[in-house]
């Protein structure tokens, strides 16, 4: 999956698939998670958001299954 490099003091880059309703997020650390059923609205509003890091720790984090990328 393709990430694009996003302004944030947590998050590195994001990518998503719209088909397969996953989200990629990649921290500063290097570690990468795969986030599962992440519909496009979700996706969008974490891109636009001014706070990437904060949207995600409300929006995305404990509320979607999830798989850490080795």
């Amino acid at each position: 999956m393709n990430r694009d490099g996003v302004e944030s003091s947590n998050l590195r880059s994001v990518g998503y698939d719209a088909n397969g309703k996953i989200l990629e997020v990649e921290f500063h650390g290097g570690k990468i998670y795969r986030y599962f059923g992440v519909d496009e609205d979700t996706h969008a509003s974490m891109m636009g958001s001014g706070s990437k890091g904060r949207f995600f720790q409300q929006s995305v984090r404990n509320r979607f299954s999830f798989e850490r990328m080795e």
